[in-house]
């Protein structure tokens, strides 16, 4: 079962279950503590769908981030990227193509079926 808790969050984020083992698997890979560590995602504004994204694992907090925690992984939020983000959700996607993490957030202003600026390979 998925809950998201809001620990100073002023916005929340919600990720996949997929999304969710991906991001433990690459923790694992890089030997970073789940306990203290997260996954940084970062909007700003730019691509043909309004926003560009990032997605870092991080071994600790900035000290004016927000967090979210959601099954046991810790989502780390700067404030102006929480704006940007609020509601957006984090998604693994894999093919016999490609994978990589999908973002759909409901604050885009538009959506041209690109995927250019939503898609974060893996």
């Amino acid at each position: 079962m998925s809950t998201i808790q809001k620990l100073e969050a002023t916005a929340t984020v919600a990720l996949t279950e997929s999304a969710i083992d991906q991001v433990k698997q690459f923790m694992v890979q890089e030997n970073v503590a789940i306990d203290t560590a997260g996954l940084r995602v970062s909007a700003t504004p730019g691509g043909c769908s309004g926003f560009r994204y990032w997605l870092n694992i991080e071994e600790h907090p900035l000290p004016d981030d927000s967090i979210v925690e959601q099954d046991g992984l810790r989502i780390f939020l700067d404030a102006s990227s929480a704006t940007y983000l609020d509601g957006a959700k984090v998604d693994f996607i894999s093919t016999n193509d490609a994978a990589g993490f999908k973002v759909r957030n409901p604050n885009e202003p538009s959506d041209c079926g690109c995927d250019c600026s939503e898609q974060c390979p893996a």
